[in-house]
């Protein structure tokens, strides 16, 4: 699936549209962001809770192409600058993470 398909596909919110036709191979939910440093695979999407600058870092870091910020969160200012600036999607959505993971899950 493409980043793209996160909002065309799942109706999720877009906020930030970098590296939309990138392909996503995976997902990985986590709001631990040492466990997503860890073992988030590269080519993914994370679906989290965690709407800060340190989570478009940590990404970064991962080879990760889209963040999905789950119930409603407000994403700040200085992370979606951040996220433009390397390039990675942000997405948001008032599902919760289990919800989310699933329907990722299953267009993969």
């Amino acid at each position: 699936m493409k980043v793209k398909d996160l909002s065309e596909k799942l109706g999720y919110d877009c906020l930030v549209a970098e590296g939309n036709d990138e392909e996503l191979l995976d997902g990985y939910t986590s709001d631990l962001l040492s466990d997503v440093m860890g073992n988030a695979p590269e080519d993914s999407v994370l679906i989290t809770i965690q709407a800060h600058k340190n989570t478009v870092a940590v990404a970064s870091l991962a080879g990760i192409h889209a963040l999905l910020i789950c119930n409603n969160r407000p994403a700040p200012d200085d992370m979606l600058k951040a996220a433009s600036e390397e390039g990675i999607s942000v997405f948001r959505t008032k599902e919760n993470q289990f919800t989310s993971s699933w329907k990722v899950h299953k267009l993969l």
